[in-house]
């Protein structure tokens, strides 16, 4: 009989609690992600608070037109103990929205366990261990609770609330009352007035349980998080009363809600569900490069994971993918609100797939993309509950040849490459004669041309209401660098398939582009390139070395530049690449990432916070991106070749990051200026892929 892969956790990342000594700030501003491989999830502050509208303890991935969908908001926990004291163990709202945080005289520590949390609290002499999963591949969610030590047995008093609602929709609006309750022999269903919303499905699974109806309204909830960011931030949750369990030593009582079918629910129990998942998420660990398999890159390996999903209610897409034996994959851009986005998905790639093992994956997660190739393009996004992809971006499709790049030399998969040859020939002819979005090389140098007015086509993409805060209309430098990166190698695909006069062609485009971009975009004054040339909407910049203007220049140092010189095929001269190198190190590195614009620019943002507006105007104007920091590293290399220590010490704050915000991963953008605070999704996909990919390549 073959034995498990391990007995137990092998990567286990603690946060301490002294009640006395540590502020309880620390408790609502560390969160906790469970996924499900769907888009579903569940998350909260370690406090057990709910802080944000996109805080629950099961956010279900439903079928369109629901989409993510807020099931099961929250549970309160209560030990009951035999001389009639009541201990509380969580967060609990009152009146007036004010939040008590009894549970926190008892915690004593919060950890994750090969990603997955666990909470340990002392009452009494007793200890208890809280566990919150989701099952792989369902819209379900198990919370348990097991006694390791003590000799009082108390009753364990669970009472759920929930607020049916869409997880982007403002916590005063959707499905807060009436409910409906269904009781049939422990099985419990809970409906919404919603017609097409499922019952969230619940049963309790222990000793002596029970359900006691005792509805109540929870008013005026609020989510402190909202309120800073300028939302919404009160609402109510109802509750139909609340669960009973005995507890005993070494035994667990587990919760469970689901909008799956009961015969789904029922078919394993929550012992063989978390047995299941510990076996799934050795796997991932046993199947990652070496290097990766310990420290922050195992870390990094269970983080990956939560990207990666199988997209809930695209059966189209789904039965076009069997038809043909292969699969439908596609990876969610960032927790909690982004959908999955194609340059997000192609630029993480080979950090979530490849580094890690996932090869198959990485390939279905490819031909899924070319699948939805219009005009030229792959999808800029999906929203939310949608079928249809939104194509409004220059630089995806760009990335998805620089995706396939890196796949073909890890995989040499032959079949894949000879079956998306044509979509990639017709994707770069839709961009040579022009295709939506004014996106076309301009025949006069062989540049590429993006922009339309009101649109925001590069990966700098802010926008509040009419205004585009970064509009980069024109010969954006990044654009331009991944655009001679895809023809060369186009052109390298076809010579490899025997195709040696079409690779001629792409090859003629490809240096034509070149001369092109280093005559156009060198910046002699400072010593680096124009971010944008051709620019109907940026300032006029000199050329003091040719004595003249240089219409419609843009001279912001920003960080897009490391493009040319990172990527396989640099579009950059070499003997220009260490002055690149040295500026974006000099006024653009920070220990998690590069600033979106030098601190020298008068549109320059030190801190990323306020309302959407002022977070708006402060996105690509300074704020630091943890993503860049593997372009840059990947440069950086390029012009000090063999220096893997010194490049790694670029990594060297990340570990402790894992410890903030989204514990476990890695936020989506920093301050500009120290303390460099962790803002934006507390868990990023290229964020955490490029951190991942960077580490095991320096190790």
């Amino acid at each position: 009989m073959l034995k498990p892969l391990r007995n137990g956790p092998t990567v286990v990342r603690t946060m301490p609690w002294e009640c006395a000594e540590t502020s309880r700030e620390l408790l609502l501003n560390r969160e906790w992600l469970v996924t499900n491989g769907l888009g579903g999830y569940a998350s909260g502050s370690v406090s057990g608070a709910i802080t944000r509208k996109y805080h629950g303890i099961l956010i279900a991935a439903l079928p369109a037109p629901l989409g993510r969908m807020v099931m099961w908001s929250h549970v309160s926990e209560f030990l009951r103990f035999a001389d009639d004291d009541v201990v509380s163990l969580g967060a609990e709202e009152r009146a007036g929205g004010q939040l008590l945080l009894e549970g926190a005289d008892y915690l004593r520590e919060f950890r994750l366990e090969d990603g997955l949390p666990v909470w340990i609290y002392q009452v009494r002499d007793l200890v208890i261990e809280k566990r919150i999963l989701l099952p792989h591949l369902q819209n379900t969610v198990h919370v348990s609770y097991q006694m390791t030590a003590g000799s009082k047995l108390p009753k364990l008093e669970l009472r759920p609330a929930f607020h049916f609602r869409h997880h982007e929709a403002a916590v005063d609006q959707g499905f807060s009352a009436p409910y409906k309750v269904t009781a049939t022999e422990g099985r419990y269903e809970i409906s919404g007035s919603g017609r097409r919303i499922p019952p969230l499905r619940m049963r309790l699974h222990g000793r002596e349980t029970g359900f006691t109806i005792a509805a109540a309204r929870i008013h005026q909830v609020v989510y402190r998080t909202e309120q800073q960011r300028g939302y919404t931030y009160e609402g109510d949750l109802w509750s139909p009363g609340f669960f009973q369990v005995d507890l005993a030593q070494q035994s667990t009582a587990t919760l469970i809600g689901s909008t799956e079918s009961w015969d789904i629910i029922d078919v394993l129990n929550p012992v063989v569900v978390l047995a299941s998942e510990r076996e799934r998420r050795a796997r991932l660990l046993a199947q990652a490069a070496p290097a990766a398999r310990e420290g922050l890159a195992a870390e990094l390996v269970f983080a990956a994971d939560q990207f990666v999903i199988t997209p809930a209610g695209r059966a189209e897409d789904a039965a076009r993918a069997h038809a043909a034996g292969d699969e439908v994959r596609t990876v969610i851009a960032g927790y909690h609100w982004f959908t999955d986005w194609g340059r997000d998905t192609m630029i993480s790639l080979e950090g979530l797939t490849l580094t890690t093992g996932r090869l198959i994956e990485a390939g279905y997660i490819l031909r899924t993309f070319a699948h939805y190739v219009r005009d030229g393009l792959i999808p800029n996004m999906f929203p939310d509950g949608k079928k249809e992809g939104l194509y409004h971006t220059a630089d995806a499709t760009l990335w998805f040849f620089h995706a396939l790049g890196r796949y073909f030399e890890r995989t040499q998969d032959e079949i894949t490459l000879h079956l998306l040859l044509p979509t990639l020939v017709e994707i770069v002819e839709a961009h040579l004669r022009g295709t939506k979005f004014n996106i076309h090389v301009d025949p006069a140098d062989g540049l590429l041309v993006q922009g339309a007015e009101g649109y925001q086509l590069t990966w700098m993409d802010a926008k509040m209401g009419d205004w585009v805060v970064t509009p980069r209309r024109g010969k954006a430098v990044e654009i331009n660098a991944l655009w001679h990166n895809a023809l060369k190698l186009l052109a390298g695909w076809l010579r490899q398939v025997g195709e040696n006069a079409d690779a001629q062609i792409y090859e003629g485009h490809a240096r034509r582009a070149r001369t092109s971009f280093n005559e156009r975009f060198w910046f002699e004054a400072g010593g680096y390139l124009y971010d944008v040339v051709d620019a109907p909407e940026e300032r006029t910049s000199a050329r003091p070395e040719q004595g003249e203007a240089c219409p419609s220049a843009d001279d912001a140092c920003r960080p897009n530049q490391i493009l040319a010189v990172s990527l396989e095929h640099p579009v950059l001269e070499e003997g220009r690449w260490r002055a690149v190198v040295d500026v974006v190190q000099r006024e653009l590195l920070t220990p998690f990432g590069l600033r979106s614009l030098s601190q020298k620019h008068p549109d320059y943002k030190p801190t990323y916070h306020g309302d959407l507006r002022t977070r708006d105007a402060a996105y690509h104007q300074g704020t630091v991106w943890g993503w860049l920091i593997g372009p840059f590293i990947d440069a950086w290399e390029k012009v000090h070749p063999g220096e893997k220590t010194a490049a790694r010490a670029f990594l060297e704050r990340f570990p402790e990051h894992l410890g903030e915000a989204g514990l476990g991963s890695i936020s989506e953008v920093f301050d500009a200026q120290e303390p460099h605070v962790a803002r934006g999704c507390v868990g990023q996909a290229w964020s955490v892929a490029e951190v991942l990919r960077c580490w095991v390549k320096t190790a």
